[in-house]
């Protein structure tokens, strides 16, 4: 499962990191310092190899963080109208990135995405039956999610790399735009479809801790089990705001104010539990490291 990288014992860690101006690399920046951990950025354009190089070359890294990507602003649907932009970024550069840093003997964690996959005849809603790290991608619904599937596939074979599939990020950062939980409690309308889902407050000091362990592989990088929309706004309500309400809609009426369909699925999460057998559940996730910090109201 290990790869023979620098970064053992004998060297003390040095991370390069991809994706400064992102909100996970942000975060991985703020953990590194706080547990102590020399680290630098990258400068480099990942789909420019003489940048990458150079990066590694000046930083000399145990292991490289990547971070960086096109997921559209404001949304995947941005990603519909600038294929040949998303394709340098999530396909072009975090396969030149993968290639270099095997070429160096470094590992490549990188952080990429479960929105891959739907539920379909044998992954049923409320069943509990999750996709697993070796099942292949069925979801092509928008090209944002086809990149990912392609540049996943190919990465199957670089042997030096970490793929963290995550989902539907969400933080103790109630204000980050990017927080799941911000983006639906500004919306009008919400779908309420169970999935499975990232808290990035519990699961981000973990894969610095894989990067130590210097795993590689397909990892689902998600909380064991599902939430919904409502389970989470409603949470959000006893929590945060006792005024808070919402309005549901259905896929069909969703489908009318988006260009490209939305991923919804549950992945089974029994390979990163295992590995890390303190990782909480989605639910218990939610309430001790969201909702339990941001408390407001007297009740819950």
């Amino acid at each position: 499962m290990g790869f023979p990288a620098n970064g053992s014992s004998d060297k003390p860690l040095k991370f390069l990191i991809y994706g400064r101006t992102g909100w996970i690399g942000g975060l991985l920046g703020k953990l590194c310092e706080s547990q102590g951990i020399d680290y630098e950025y990258g400068s480099g354009r990942l789909e420019n190899r003489i940048s990458l190089e150079s990066d590694i070359a000046n930083v000399k890294p145990t292991h490289v963080f990547n971070a960086a990507g096109v997921t559209g602003r404001p949304n995947v649907d941005w990603c519909e109208s600038h294929k040949v932009e998303t394709i340098r970024t999530n396909v072009v550069g975090t396969l030149t990135l993968a290639d270099v840093c095997r070429d160096k003997g470094l590992i490549l964690i990188n952080y990429a995405t479960g929105c891959i996959f739907e539920y379909d005849e044998a992954h049923q809603i409320g069943t509990g039956v999750g996709f697993k790290e070796e099942d292949t991608p069925n979801f092509t619904g928008s090209f944002y999610s086809k990149t990912k599937a392609m540049v996943e596939e190919l990465l199957k074979n670089y042997e030096n790399v970490c793929t963290l599939r995550v989902r539907m990020p969400i933080s103790s950062d109630l204000t980050n735009p990017r927080n799941f939980i911000t983006k639906i409690t500004r919306y009008d309308k919400v779908v309420n479809i169970p999935n499975s889902m990232t808290i990035l407050d519990e699961l981000l000091p973990i894969s610095i801790e894989m990067g130590k362990r210097n795993l590689t592989g397909i990892w689902n990088f998600t909380n064991p089990g599902v939430v919904s929309h409502n389970e989470i706004l409603e949470m959000y309500r006893d929590y945060i705001d006792p005024n808070f309400t919402w309005k549901n809609f259905n896929l069909e009426e969703q489908a009318k104010v988006i260009v490209a369909p939305r991923s919804n699925n549950e992945l089974d999460a029994t390979k990163l539990k295992t590995e890390f057998p303190e990782l909480l559940s989605i639910k218990e996730s939610l309430i001790k490291y969201v909702f339990e910090p941001n408390k407001k109201t007297g009740g819950a």
